[in-house]
């Protein structure tokens, strides 16, 4: 591919004042440490072809419990961010970090950072201290989002419990976390009741589209729930290819998400670089794309989500 086309929805930012938090994370997860520069994101995103990246902060605000640190952490991040893309709006946007579980600080900073910031949608985690996010507590963050039509990307984290030693929690236990929380959320019948919601799984949805169908046998344990109305509420998630874009996941995905539904990503640069471009080579060499589909992945589907970056 040449020149700057793609729209990338999932790439990250790590402020200089949360890089030894990050660190300790990465450690504790078994992960490469990532570093983020504005310079080497350009450069990056050159290299692979990207006009423009949303930046997100991937990674718990404070320790649990700590509601005045989160608070303090989301402000810090979004306000550096924020700043980053005021400098290079064409090169750059932000997804809004909130501070959940604590619902009354992430209505305050959602309403800031859409409002005060121009954040172009607003980043929660699979699950917040261990509570998935199709619980009722969540329901006025909902509700305020679909108020405004935002965009939500929901980013992995580790689930309750330890990690397998020598199995690095980023690999194993973010794609089944992100199957989790989605499906929590469509048997909470959030997608279907808030419908404005634009709600963005990141790695394909970890394992959802490849067992949706088994997922939607969830929907018998409800007497008012059909697997047919639950698989609906589960098309209505966003997608990106984020390390998942290869011979074996894209058919699965794309056979399962609604059209339009396929967004780009990188995971810059939670995942290293060089772990990456073969991903990106499998999305372009893709046999079985059809007329304007790769296009509409690389950004057509990200420009009717976010509708200031699309070209004239």
């Amino acid at each position: 591919m040449s020149g700057c086309v793609r729209i990338d929805v999932h790439q990250h930012v790590v402020p200089p004042g949360r890089a030894r938090a990050i660190a300790d994370r990465a450690a504790a997860l078994g992960w490469p440490v990532p570093a983020w520069d504005r310079r080497s994101a350009l450069a990056m995103m050159d290299r692979r072809s990207i006009a423009t990246g949303i930046l997100s902060y991937a990674a718990p605000l404070a320790a649990p419990g700590d509601v005045a640190g989160a608070r303090a952490a989301a402000r810090e991040v979004n306000d550096f961010t924020a700043e980053e893309v005021k400098d290079r709006p064409d090169r750059f946007g932000h997804f809004a970090v909130l501070p959940l579980p604590d619902v009354e600080g992430a209505l305050a900073e959602a309403v800031r950072a859409l409002d005060e910031l121009a954040a172009d949608g607003v980043m929660v985690l699979s699950n917040a201290e261990g509570r998935y996010l199709g619980d009722r507590e969540f329901e006025p963050l909902w509700a305020e989002l679909e108020g405004r039509g935002a965009v939500v990307l929901v980013h992995p984290t580790a689930p309750p419990g330890p990690m397998v030693p020598g199995l690095p929690s980023p690999l194993v236990d973010f794609p089944s976390d992100t199957a989790r929380t989605a499906l929590h959320l469509a048997l909470a019948g959030v997608p279907g009741r808030f419908p404005r919601l634009k709600i963005i799984l990141p790695h394909a949805g970890g394992f959802l589209p490849y067992a949706a169908h088994r997922f939607a046998a969830a929907a018998r344990l409800r007497p008012d729930a059909e697997p047919g109305d639950l698989l609906a509420d589960l098309r209505r998630f966003y997608f990106d290819t984020a390390f998942c874009a290869g011979p074996a996941s894209l058919p699965s995905l794309l056979a399962f998400a609604a059209p339009g539904h396929v967004l780009y990503g990188s995971d810059f640069p939670m995942v290293p670089e060089d772990w990456c471009s073969g991903f990106d080579d499998d999305l372009d060499a893709y046999p079985h794309w059809q007329d304007g589909q790769l296009h509409a992945v690389h950004r057509a589907n990200a420009e009717r989500l976010l509708p200031r970056l699309a070209t004239p």
